[in-house]
């Protein structure tokens, strides 16, 4: 097993859609297993795919360490799909590897009912809530390329530019390895 650099905000791969996995190979493998190792090194409770760099519907998830998650395995999951969600949301203060040192309040809904493949490619139909149902919301967010800045408000992201252009800099420090942006050199006029 081996850390993965975690792709900070402004990576065009975080916008975009990960692809479905077909089936699991000796990669995939030790890709879910780099994302676990990456994931508890920088002391997170959730990581996709497309933070490390690979567009693959692929999520890892530990919450045991939270008083909140006592009891719950870590998950590997693997092309969910969201079937239902309660009317009744909750706020809660989320943060993301990808987003470093910013932290902000996100609604979201309180229970969801989810399918998705286990590493065995079995499926697997989970009801959640709590802790475990935000997190995963959160991270099913990442493979359709949505970030829980997007749930906030202009107001909220506006606060937040200064913040956010220093990420997309890499102008940060973290206790993990990232990829900041590349930016284009502008082009010279004619």
């Amino acid at each position: 097993m081996s850390t993965l650099p975690v792709y900070l905000y402004g990576n065009e791969i975080l916008k975009k859609k990960a692809k479905p996995v077909s089936e699991i190979t000796d990669g995939e493998i030790e890709l879910i297993k780099d994302m676990f190792d990456t994931m508890h090194t920088a002391n997170g409770i959730g990581l996709a795919a497309n933070q490390v760099g690979e567009l693959k519907q692929i999520l890892v998830i530990d919450i045991s360490d939270m008083e909140a998650g006592k009891g719950i395995k870590p998950l590997v999951v693997i092309n969910p799909e969201i079937l239902s969600e309660s009317d009744e949301e909750s706020e809660y203060e989320e943060g993301c590897l990808s987003i470093p040192d910013v932290r902000e309040k996100v609604w979201r809904p309180e229970k969801i009912t989810l399918k998705y493949c286990d590493i065995n490619m079995k499926e697997v139909n989970l009801e959640a809530d709590g802790i475990l149902a935000r997190v995963l919301q959160h991270e099913i967010d990442h493979l359709n390329g949505i970030l829980f800045l997007d749930h906030l408000t202009g107001t909220k992201r506006t606060l937040l530019r200064g913040k956010l252009s220093k990420i997309s800099k890499g102008e940060i420090e973290t206790q993990y390895d990232v990829v900041a942006p590349k930016k284009l050199k502008p082009k010279k006029k004619k």
